[in-house]
Order: C-alpha cells, then sequence, then structure tokens
C-alpha cells in the first residue's frame, strides 16, 4: 500500500494543516509513470467513471473551478496588476521542486525543465512568458530548476505564493512536467503541453511531448484511452481520493472539504492583515494564538497601545482587545490607523470546563462594532438581527442546532451533571433564578446601577413579581468554583429563596423550571431554546427582539425575531468556531458534536467531575497550562 496526499490536501502547506485528502494505492501511485497505479488502470478500464452521475460530477466540477480551490488553498489571488498589461498572448510555464518524486518518477529531469521553457518561448513568439515557482518554493523550504531563470523583455517570474486557478484563468497556454497545476488548467480548459508523464496525460485531452513513453503505450491501449477532462476529474478526485468529513471527522466526500476549505478561506479573508493582540495574559494568549489566524507569524501580542503602535498597524491589519473594555489609547490608535479594533470574547457554547479555569475556548467572538453583552452601543450581532435576511437553510441548520441543544443539554461550559431533580415545590410554580458573576462586563454595562444589578437583587425581584412561587436559586459555576466574585452566603439565598441548587445543571433546572429570572445570564438564552418564560431585568443580547418579558427599555433593537432567527444569528453566524485537532475553523454544528463527545468521554472515565470540584486539582491544572504559556516565545 502506498500512500499519498490527495489533490484536494489542506488549506495551507505543511504539518500544521493536517491533510484532509489522502490516495491510498495497492497497485503503485499516481504520480509514478514507470509502472500502472490503480488510478490509471481505472482510468484503461472500461469503467463508467461518470456514475452514478454525469450530471453530479459536472456540478461538482463546476463548483471546483468556481471556489478555485488547489491543493493548498492559502495563497491569494493573482490579480491583473501582476501581470503585464499590453501582452498580446500569455503562456504559463510550472516550475516544481528540485527532487519532487513525480518529476523522477514522471519521466523528467532538470533538463526537461529547460526544454519546456525553451519550447515555450520557440512556439508561442507574440506571447508572455511567465513562470510560476512552487509555493514551497517562496516559503523558502525548497528550491525550484527553474530556479536561475531571470526577467526579461519575454519573461516574467512569479515569485510569490499565488492562488493557482486565479492565475491560470489569465493565461492563454499551460506548460507543466508533472505539476497537478496541468489537471488544474485542464479543468479551467486551457490548452496543456505536458513534458513530463503525469497521470492526466496519454487520454487524449493533452498535447503529450513524450509520446513514445513506455505509459504512454500502456494508456493507449486501454478500452478507456480516450478519456474526457470531466472523466478525469471524476476518477481522480471522486474515486482515487479519500476524504476527511472535517466536521464529524469521519469519512467524507469532496463536497465536505471544498466547504471547509471554502470556509477557511472565506475567515482569512475577512481578517486578511497582521492581528495585533493588545494586553493578554499570557495563559490566555497561549490559548487562543492558534484561532486567530491561519498565516504563520500573522498574531502578534504585545503588552500595551505604545507597543502596538510601535508595529505600524495599517490596511487590513487588525487591533484585538479582550472585552468590552480596550487598553488606554487603543480606540484612539484604531482610528490613527485607519484599523478595525476587534473586541474579543468567549462564544455562547464554548467548551467542557470553565474560561477561568483556563480550558481554551471552541467558540470565539470577534467583533468590530462593539460586544454583544453591551447595549450602550451597537454590536455585530444585534446589526445582524435588525437587518439580515435569513435564508431558508439558516432556519433549518437552526432549528437543528437548537434540537441538538437541548436534546442533549449542551450549555456554554458543559460541565455539570445532566439529572432529574426533584425539588419540594408543593405543586406551586417553580421559578429559576440563575446567579451571576457580579463584576462581571455583562451585568456592568447590561443592567442599571440603580436598578437589580446584583444576585440578591435578582432574587428580591423574582420574590416580588412571584410571592407564591417555589423559587430556586443556581449559583454560577465561576463562582461556585471559588475563581468569581458574587458567592452569596447560603442563608442569605434561603432568607428568599426556597432552595439553592448546587448539584443538578442548569439545563436540569431549566427543564424542571416554569419561570427563568435572569439579568443578563445565558440561562436566559438557554431556557428560550427550551420554550421557557423568561422575565429579563437587563438587557442581554437576545432581549428586546419580543421573546422576553423586558423589565428594562432595550434601545435601538426595533424589529422582532422569532426564535430560530434568534438561533441562526447567535449561534451560527455571529460567532467563530475552532477545531483544535484540524487546526481550522469548523461550524457550530461541529463544536457541538466535539464537545458532547469530549463531555461523554470524561464522563464515562470519571474525569469530568474532576473538571468542576477540588480545588487544588483544578489549581494545579491551571499551573500546568501557565507554565507552558511562559515557555512560549511571542
Amino acid at each position: 500500500m502506498r500512500l499519498e496526499d490527495g489533490f484536494l490536501r489542506s488549506f495551507g502547506t505543511g504539518q500544521d494543516f493536517p491533510p484532509l485528502a489522502l490516495v491510498l494505492d495497492d497497485t503503485g501511485i499516481y504520480y509514478d509513470c514507470t509502472r500502472p497505479s490503480a488510478l490509471e488502470l481505472l482510468l484503461g478500464s472500461d469503467a463508467d467513471v461518470l456514475q452514478p452521475s454525469a450530471q453530479v460530477v459536472r456540478q461538482i466540477r463546476i463548483q471546483f473551478l468556481k471556489s478555485a480551490l488547489s491543493k493548498y488553498n492559502h495563497a491569494p489571488d493573482a490579480t491583473p496588476e501582476m501581470l503585464r498589461p499590453d501582452d498580446v498572448q500569455r503562456v504559463l510555464v510550472v516550475d516544481q521542486t528540485a527532487g519532487d518524486m513525480s518529476v523522477a518518477k514522471g519521466g523528467a529531469d532538470a533538463a526537461t525543465f529547460e526544454a519546456m521553457l525553451a519550447a515555450a518561448l520557440t512556439e508561442n513568439p507574440q506571447a508572455t512568458v511567465y513562470v510560476k515557482t512552487h509555493p514551497e518554493v517562496s516559503s523558502g523550504r525548497k528550491v525550484g530548476y527553474l530556479a536561475g531563470v531571470q526577467p526579461d523583455a519575454r519573461t516574467v517570474v512569479l515569485r510569490e505564493a499565488l492562488n493557482p486557478l486565479s492565475l491560470i484563468r489569465q493565461m492563454d497556454k499551460v506548460y507543466v512536467v508533472s505539476s497537478t497545476m496541468g489537471f488544474e488548467a485542464l479543468l479551467a480548459g486551457k490548452p496543456l503541453v505536458c513534458f513530463g508523464v503525469p497521470w492526466y496525460a496519454g487520454w487524449g485531452v493533452t498535447d503529450d511531448r513524450q509520446p513514445d513513453h513506455p505509459a504512454m503505450a500502456r494508456r493507449a491501449s486501454g478500452a478507456g484511452r480516450r478519456r474526457s477532462v470531466d472523466e478525469l476529474f471524476a476518477a481522480g478526485y471522486l474515486h482515487y481520493t479519500r476524504y476527511l468529513n472535517p466536521e464529524t471527522h469521519q469519512r467524507g466526500s469532496i463536497e465536505d472539504v471544498m466547504r471547509w476549505l471554502e470556509q477557511q478561506r472565506g475567515v482569512s479573508q475577512r481578517f486578511g492583515g497582521r492581528m495585533i493582540v493588545v494586553g493578554f495574559r499570557r495563559w490566555k494568549a497561549a490559548n487562543v494564538q492558534p484561532m486567530l489566524s491561519l498565516r504563520p507569524g500573522a498574531v502578534l501580542f504585545v503588552k500595551n497601545t505604545q507597543e502596538a503602535a510601535a508595529l505600524q498597524p495599517q490596511g487590513q491589519d487588525c487591533l484585538v482587545c479582550w472585552g468590552r473594555v480596550p487598553p488606554a489609547g487603543l480606540e484612539s490608535l484604531a482610528v490613527q490607523s485607519g484599523v478595525r479594533l476587534l473586541r474579543m470574547e468567549d462564544g455562547f457554547v464554548r467548551s467542557v470546563g470553565l474560561g477561568s479555569d483556563l480550558i481554551p475556548p471552541q467558540s470565539f467572538v470577534l467583533d468590530a462594532r462593539g460586544i454583544y453583552f453591551d447595549p450602550s452601543q451597537p454590536s455585530e450581532l444585534e446589526d445582524m438581527l435588525n437587518t439580515r435576511a435569513l435564508t431558508e437553510q439558516d432556519i433549518g441548520r437552526a432549528q437543528a442546532v437548537r434540537s441538538f441543544i437541548v436534546e442533549h443539554g449542551i450549555t456554554k461550559y458543559n460541565l455539570e451533571p445532566l439529572m432529574p431533580v426533584d425539588w419540594p415545590c408543593g405543586g406551586k410554580p417553580v421559578v429559576l433564578v440563575p446567579g451571576q458573576v457580579e463584576d462581571d462586563a455583562s451585568i456592568r454595562f447590561g443592567c442599571d446601577a440603580s436598578g437589580v444589578c446584583t444576585n440578591f437583587g435578582l432574587l428580591q425581584a423574582a420574590r416580588r413579581q412571584f410571592p407564591d412561587a417555589f423559587i430556586v436559586y443556581k449559583p454560577h459555576p465561576d463562582v461556585a468554583s471559588g475563581n468569581r466574585r458574587g458567592k452569596m452566603v447560603l442563608h442569605e439565598a434561603l432568607n428568599v429563596a426556597d432552595h439553592v441548587e448546587v448539584q443538578a445543571s442548569v439545563v436540569s433546572c431549566i427543564e424542571a423550571c416554569d419561570v427563568v429570572v435572569t439579568m443578563t445570564s445565558l440561562t436566559g438564552f438557554d431556557a428560550l431554546l427550551r420554550g421557557k418564560r423568561v422575565v429579563v431585568h437587563g438587557r442581554p443580547f437576545y432581549a428586546g427582539w419580543g421573546l422576553t418579558e423586558d423589565q428594562l427599555a432595550v434601545p435601538r433593537r426595533h424589529r422582532s425575531r422569532n426564535l430560530d432567527e434568534l438561533v441562526a444569528c447567535a449561534l451560527l453566524h455571529y460567532p467563530l468556531y475552532w477545531d483544535p485537532v484540524l487546526k481550522g475553523y469548523t461550524t457550530c454544528e461541529a463544536v457541538l458534536g466535539q464537545l458532547l463527545e469530549q463531555r461523554d468521554s470524561l464522563r464515562e472515565t470519571g474525569r469530568l467531575q474532576t473538571l468542576r470540584i477540588g480545588y487544588v486539582r483544578r489549581q494545579w491544572r491551571k499551573l500546568g497550562v501557565l507554565v507552558r504559556s511562559l515557555r512560549r516565545s511571542w
């Protein structure tokens, strides 16, 4: 068995980007023309490789071209400005890395590349010849066969990494030895000259300059010796290659990988410059550094605004701070530099474990307008809820996500055990009052200082509104763990509440209650997901849309939204989701599945409890995170 990367491998090169496509060949390997491969045998057989549907193959090919995907997908597009504006004709010559096995096993050597360049110049006397180096030559890791070529009146050398199809589209003709760019030129409908013997040569769609090579004779003798480009695409990309579904981590399809790669590219283009991160503690920097950019070296951590200014932010660069209040002078620096200031926060479905225990998040927010928990100014989430037109697909996804969350008891931290509760309510309506961290920014900015802004004040307000109800107080996990402020002495709580719940999960409590009374807690959102009545004494992101009983006026929120629309904006479109295994951006659905798997695995092994109890054990684990962060250089 021979194992090799597939033709649609990953977003970037190297070990930082695990492959999403692999070839497993029990006959040979596709780039070795000295012997048959499973791909060659398939193409040489009488098999109808377009089955089960030629139309599906064509649709996938069209989408592939539209997305301009390639083996690696991190490079920017080739812009018209990179090419000479007065070209009569453009010919592309594709270089490869010296020592590449596809060259040695593709019937070629260094002299082949020299002959190819000479032919391109001779055969196209009116053309400008563009020599494109390999991405790993551009990165400095390897050298190319045509590394010594110098630009002249007819020759342009493109050394920077570029999206292959964006370059090919601007060419009239393409010359290759054995590069995958040759097949991508065929997909784009360009005339292709092959000086080597790649897997796609010899089937009637290429101009082959080694017609007498033994591999050509083998291919000519096959029953399927003439194959269309669609047939080559189906055989190589659909039948020969195996794909990982990046969302489920199970066997998948080319469409799964295409969606994933488009998502990586979309986020990378959205944050295309440097991410200059200001004022983060070292442990937080260590946790979030991988997820702030897929481009090596693009994330820079600095202590303060002065150090950020010294980096001279400009263009697509972003200044990043944690939470609502930026470090002194950072907003002014953003305005002066003309760059975006991004406020970063955890997402609504975060992790298995507390952020205050230094557990890395799997969802987070980068907001260029404000931040979702601060109603004093707009946020991207608020703008989205006010203006975004949602599709049927959005609503369908939102319904599925809500059902999954409810069915499996998913929460922000996923720590507390799911267990039925049996409160002695005596038939009274049950009111759940979730505690919060009292110095949390969502309370400082989302509640009125003269109104309800403490846990005890919230309990008193709930008792006033529901004098005959059975009131249950549920402390916040960060407070119960001892990490954050807001702990209420038990007897004080029981002066107002009928019960203090410290064992069951907040989900279990929500399911057992009739009403939730909250300030700005995410528990109110969790309750809405489960169809509960929610009374709100602050201005959380889910208030003001007609779904909650708001005790305070909520400005700027001028339309009603149903629950599925709220879920689509708040869970599908506003946060970014991170896959720490594949080291890339993923979907809400994928993270929900991963968190469920993590939680269930930890519960089965008894380790879930160690994440939530045992002060010394938790501090020891946090110390380990801090030590690892100190070892890193930024």
